[in-house]
């Protein structure tokens, strides 16, 4: 296995990295619906969460330029949609933000609070997503020296602008910087296609796509990447 020479930085994928995504995601849409049968019930009666979702996908195909900004996209989706049931399209500012508390109530896997803390004694640590958590409202908040989404940068992964504002913040070179996360497409591809170290978080077990460049190491979980971070410093 290469090793890389000593580091500098470590970016950090949020959703599925460090915390499970999927069940706050899908807590967060039942909150809205649950919102607007309340305040909207005509759009509730004609749209179910995944009703509300294949609206936003098709919004994000009619309007590209706010494709990356998610916060954005289901705000413009939820507005159209409340127009056009009859509702008041300015409930679409409240939806989003009974949405954006519920998903910030997320629950770090067990190891991740103990392991950053030590991360953030010998490295920068900036963490990187395509979602839409304010890591200030979680329990995470101040273990990063930064935080990047893609709604701030202008672009989704696999677009590199996250990863080249994360080396410019840190002022970090490719080499001198490994990042973590769990999608071998949007993670490992698009840092190692910058030159960076990458280390697979691969907590389900799965294939790695053989298609796909292979990381520089794959691990379960953030305390086994640590342990190899050890050995390669000692």
């Amino acid at each position: 296995m290469s090793r890389p020479p000593r580091l500098r930085l470590i970016t950090v994928d949020l959703d599925e990295t460090v915390w499970p995504c999927l069940p706050v995601i899908r807590a967060a849409e039942e909150a809205v619906q649950a919102w607007l049968r309340d305040r909207a019930p005509a759009l509730a009666a004609a749209r179910d969460t995944a009703g509300l979702r294949a609206h936003r996908v098709e919004l994000a195909r009619r309007r590209p330029e706010i494709a990356h900004d998610i916060t954005a996209l289901r705000r413009a989706s939820l507005a159209e949609l409340l127009a056009a049931h009859g509702e008041d399209a300015a409930l679409a500012d409240a939806a989003v933000a009974v949405f954006l508390e519920a998903r910030n109530r997320v629950e770090p896997f067990p190891e991740v609070v103990e392991v950053l803390e030590r991360w953030r004694r010998r490295f920068r640590l900036v963490s990187v997503t395509n979602g839409n958590a304010t890591l200030a409202a979680t329990p995470l908040r101040g273990l990063f020296d930064h935080s990047l989404d893609a709604a701030t940068v202008g672009a989704m992964r696999p677009d590199p602008k996250l990863f080249h504002a994360a080396l410019a913040l840190a002022g970090a070179s490719p080499d001198e910087t490994l990042h973590a996360g769990d999608d071998p497409r949007l993670d490992v591809a698009t840092a190692k296609g910058l030159g960076m170290w990458t280390a697979w978080v691969n907590r389900a077990g799965h294939p790695f796509p053989i298609e796909l460049p292979r990381p520089d190491i794959e691990v379960r979980d953030l305390r086994a990447l640590d342990r190899w971070l050890e050995e390669i410093d000692g």
